[in-house]
C-alpha cells in the first residue's frame, strides 16, 4: 500500500488522480485551497483519506500539510504536484505581478512541497515526485508564452531532479498531458493578460476561438488519467517524461523530430564554435 500527496486534488486530473489511487487501495493525502468542496468530492475511504486545505503559495500552510500527512500515515511514497492554472495571453499584454503569480503557483508551489516531502523521502530511501507539466511544457504555443515558461521550468527542473534523487532511491517524473476533458480551458479556470495593445488584438481572438472550441469536446479522460497515475507510480523503472494522451503524444513526437532535424541543418555553424582542433 503506497501513501499519496497530491496537490489540487479539488478537481479535475488532481481529483481523478486521488481517486484512482483510493480505489487502487492505497492511502490518500488530498489537499486543496477550498477544503469544503475538497470533502464533497472525495467521500468515502474514511481510514485511507486526509483530506488537507494546502495554498502552495504558503510556505507555513505546506509545512503544516506535510507534518499532518506524516502524523497521519507515517510516510509519503508518491508526491503528485498538480496544483497550478494557466496565464495565457500574449507575453506583453501579462503584466510583472500576472507572471510573478503563475510562477509563485506553478513553479514556486512545486518546489515548496517537494522541499518539505523530500526529507521523509530520502530517510525512507524511496519515493516517487510526479509533476504535472503540460504538453506545452515541451512546446511553445502562441498566447501561452509565460505557462509555457512555467511548464518548462518544472520539466527541467524535474529532469535534473531525477539524477539529483536516483542514488536515494527516489525517482521523478515530469507528466505533460494534452487536452482533458476539465474545466482547465474555462473562463472561471484559466487567467487572461490583464493588459491590452491593439498590435495583439487579432492573434488574442484567434487563441480565443480556438480554446472555446475545444472546451468541453476535449478527447482526454480525467478518470483515465488517474489510472495511468496508478500505473506511472508502480512501474519498477518509470519514464523522466511521460506524456498524456494521444496529442500530447504526438506533440513529443514532433518535438524529439524537430530537435534532430534542426541539430543536422545546424550543425556546421553550431560546431564552429569550439576551438580548433589542436589549439
Amino acid at each position: 500500500m503506497k501513501t499519496w500527496f497530491v496537490t489540487g486534488a479539488t478537481r479535475g486530473l488532481g481529483l481523478e488522480t486521488a481517486r484512482a489511487a483510493l480505489a487502487a487501495g492505497d492511502q490518500v493525502v488530498a489537499t486543496g485551497r477550498d477544503l469544503p468542496r475538497l470533502r464533497e468530492a472525495l467521500v468515502g475511504h474514511d481510514d485511507r483519506l486526509l483530506s488537507l486545505a494546502l495554498d502552495v503559495t504558503d510556505q507555513a500552510d505546506v509545512e503544516r500539510a506535510v507534518e499532518s500527512a506524516a502524523a497521519r500515515f507515517g510516510r509519503i511514497d508518491v508526491l503528485v504536484n498538480n496544483a497550478g492554472y494557466g496565464q495565457l495571453g500574449a507575453f506583453e499584454e501579462t503584466s510583472a505581478e500576472a507572471i510573478e503569480r503563475q510562477f509563485e503557483t506553478n513553479v514556486f508551489g512545486v518546489f515548496r512541497v517537494t522541499r518539505a516531502v523530500l526529507p521523509p523521502m530520502r530517510r525512507q530511501r524511496s519515493g516517487h515526485i510526479i509533476t504535472i507539466s503540460s504538453m506545452v511544457g515541451l512546446v511553445g504555443v502562441d498566447g501561452g508564452s509565460v505557462y509555457c515558461a512555467s511548464k518548462f521550468a518544472v520539466a527541467g527542473w524535474s529532469e535534473a531532479l531525477s539524477l539529483e534523487l536516483a542514488r536515494f532511491g527516489i525517482r521523478a517524473t515530469s507528466v505533460h498531458p494534452g487536452y482533458f476533458r476539465t474545466d482547465f480551458l474555462d473562463r472561471s479556470s484559466m487567467r487572461l493578460a490583464d493588459l491590452s495593445i491593439d498590435d495583439y488584438r487579432e492573434t488574442t481572438e484567434r487563441s480565443t476561438r480556438r480554446r472555446d472550441s475545444v472546451n468541453r469536446r476535449q478527447a482526454g479522460d480525467p478518470a483515465a488519467f488517474g489510472r495511468a497515475m496508478v500505473k506511472l507510480a508502480n512501474a519498477e523503472e518509470p519514464p523522466v517524461r511521460l506524456a498524456a494522451g494521444s496529442d500530447a503524444v504526438q506533440v513529443m513526437a514532433d518535438k524529439g523530430t524537430s530537435l534532430l532535424e534542426s541539430a543536422k541543418a545546424w550543425r556546421d555553424l553550431s560546431t564552429s564554435t569550439d576551438f580548433a582542433e589542436g589549439a
